[in-house]
């Protein structure tokens, strides 16, 4: 579900162009990251770390946008609600085909499954570097160095402030 949703947001970002629709887009790109991210470590507080490192790089790029942009007005997308009848249609049957899921459980599962989520901090921190969390946590380093790399070679403090107040 959250691959479709995902790749929805990752559609509908090349029709706008004010920075503050396509800062959403993109904050909501990085919570469905780490929500992802949280739901295969069974604990959320690397990803809820995570996130507001990555949300801070976001602001410093929609500080650096909006001082740049033009004062237009923010204009609603025009298939705004075709967009979220479209994304209460995905819930819905994701729901539906989870509860079927969950019916045909017996309770010999729940039990593994109890004893599946039962993990001491160590175990946690050491399935968090190990292989399939390794190239989310490496590609989150490497998105954060070019972000920064990005803000560095941008802004220039000689040069003053990035636009005059009229």
């Amino acid at each position: 579900m959250f691959l479709i949703s995902s790749i929805f947001i990752s559609s509908i970002l090349i029709f706008f162009s004010h920075p503050i629709a396509l800062g959403m887009c993109i904050i909501s790109q990085a919570m469905i990251l780490m929500l992802t991210l949280g739901l295969m470590n069974f604990k959320f507080w690397y990803s809820y770390i995570f996130f507001l490192i990555m949300i801070g790089g976001l602001l410093i790029l929609f500080i650096y946008m909006t001082s740049i942009a033009s004062n237009e007005k923010f204009k609603l997308f025009k298939f705004l609600p075709l967009i979220f009848l479209y994304m209460m249609m995905i819930l819905i049957l994701y729901f539906l085909n989870l509860n079927l899921k969950f019916n045909f459980w017996n309770q010999n599962n729940e039990n593994k499954l109890f004893m599946f989520y039962k993990y001491d901090l160590f175990t946690s921190m050491s399935n968090f570097f190990n292989f399939p969390n390794m190239k989310i946590l490496s590609l989150i380093i490497i998105y954060l160095l070019i972000t920064l790399i990005a803000i560095v070679k941008i802004s220039k403090s000689s040069q003053g402030p990035l636009r005059t107040i009229n």
